[in-house]
C-alpha cells in the first residue's frame, strides 16, 4: 500500500504531530485548550522530490512514506433502473403539466366537500378518550 521514500529514523513525541513539506519532515505542537498556538520547527531533511499524486506521512519506524492519493473520492454503484427512471422523468413531467393545469379546480373542490362532511378536530394538546368516557364527562355536566 505505502512505500518508503526516505529512511530517516525520527524519533516522535506524544505532543506533538509530525507532517512531510518540501522534502523535510516538520513538527508542532498539538492543539490543546487554552494554550497558544505553535511553531514548526524542521526535524528532518529527506532531499527528495514530491509528486502530487501521492500524499507523504511519517510512518511508524520514523521515516517518510507515501501512498497513492485517492482522487475524485469513492466510486457509487449505478444501478440500471435508476439509470432508466431518471431519463424517462423529464419526458413524463413535461406530458402531465396540462393536465394538472385542468385538474386543478375539480381537486379544490373535492377538498372542500371532504373538509365540509369530516368533524371538527380536537386541538393538538388535547388527548383523545375512549367513547366510554366520553359519555361519563358529558353525564357530569
Amino acid at each position: 500500500m505505502a512505500e518508503k521514500v526516505a529512511k530517516l529514523g525520527v524519533t516522535r513525541e506524544k505532543d506533538f504531530m509530525y507532517y512531510v513539506k518540501d522534502g523535510a519532515v516538520w513538527k508542532v505542537q498539538r492543539k490543546q485548550p487554552g494554550v497558544p498556538k505553535g511553531k514548526s520547527e524542521k526535524v528532518a531533511d529527506g532531499n527528495f522530490q514530491m509528486d502530487t499524486d501521492f500524499i507523504y506521512f511519517v510512518d511508524k519506524d520514523g521515516d517518510v512514506s507515501r501512498a497513492k492519493r485517492a482522487v475524485g473520492g469513492q466510486k457509487r454503484k449505478n444501478t440500471k433502473g435508476a439509470a432508466k427512471a431518471a431519463k424517462a422523468k423529464p419526458a413524463a413531467k413535461a406530458a402531465k403539466k396540462p393536465a394538472k393545469a385542468a385538474k386543478k379546480p375539480a381537486k379544490a373542490a373535492k377538498k372542500l366537500a371532504k373538509a365540509a362532511k369530516k368533524p371538527a378536530k380536537a386541538a393538538k394538546g388535547a388527548k383523545k378518550l375512549p367513547a366510554k368516557k366520553m359519555a361519563k364527562k358529558k353525564g357530569k355536566r
